[in-house]
């Protein structure tokens, strides 16, 4: 399996950016990495290997990047205004570097497929609802899509544009809405067992109902943790849905 890593200094974020690609071709699979970690963590969580017959094949180029949430929601030590900053900062990152850099090599019209798991979800669920033009749909295993938590009742517009809770119950404009209300890629699944907490995912699930947004909520067994084994089963099976 082709592996490219590649690097750069970030001039929205002000720090050096690596990514990893992983494929010869195929539809581009952004990922985004969970909590704190690093762009190599789905390799090292062998999430890679679970969905290589489908990278190997040339049907999927999956390219893993890092986060910033260990300087914004989990920094403990930042104030909340500064938290949500980095997330803004973050999503142009993404628009502004990252995804001319996907097109670049799979095409001038590519809409990248985003994934991620626990706080990943958050991001690639953001990402896509933010920027449905650009993107195609999202694959959320067990995610959280509100950060009000993490901010300590600090409220801005930074806040209000990076939270799914929020900005999708209001939203009613004639862009983005046509576009999701077509969208046939949406997966919003988490598992019902140890530290899943399956409510966050109905409730984003409530509001995209709402808005007549098509998508797939699914909830996996009350054996199913909040854990990398599930991961490893529930990101093959949404690829193989995707692919047919």
């Amino acid at each position: 399996m082709r592996r490219d890593i590649t690097s750069w200094y970030s001039h929205n974020l002000n720090m050096d950016m690596p990514l990893v690609a992983y494929g010869h071709a195929g539809y581009p699979l952004l990922m985004f990495p969970t909590a704190a970690a690093d762009y190599l963590e789905y390799e090292r969580f062998h999430l890679i290997d679970a969905i290589k017959d489908f990278i190997e094949a040339g049907l999927i180029r999956a390219y893993s990047i890092n986060s910033v949430n260990k300087y914004s929601l989990l920094n403990k030590e930042s104030h909340p205004a500064w938290k949500v900053e980095m997330l803004s900062r973050y999503d142009k990152y993404i628009t502004d570097e990252v995804l001319p850099l996907i097109r670049n090599e799979c095409g001038q019209d590519a809409r990248p497929l985003t994934t991620g798991a626990s706080l990943g979800a958050l991001l690639a669920a953001n990402t896509y609802f933010k920027h449905s033009d650009a993107f195609r749909g999202t694959i959320a295993m067990s995610g959280s899509y509100d950060i009000y938590n993490y901010l300590e009742h600090h409220y801005d517009d930074n806040v209000y544009f990076n939270n799914p809770m929020m900005y999708l119950k209001n939203l009613n404009d004639d862009y983005h809405l046509p576009r999701m209300r077509k969208a046939d890629s949406i997966v919003i699944v988490t598992g019902q067992g140890n530290y899943e907490a399956p409510d966050r995912s109905r409730d984003l699930s409530r509001v995209l109902h709402s808005k007549g947004i098509p998508h797939r909520l699914e909830l996996w067994g009350h054996d199913v943790a909040h854990d990398w084994p599930w991961w490893r089963k529930m990101l093959p099976y949404y690829l193989g849905e995707f692919l047919k």
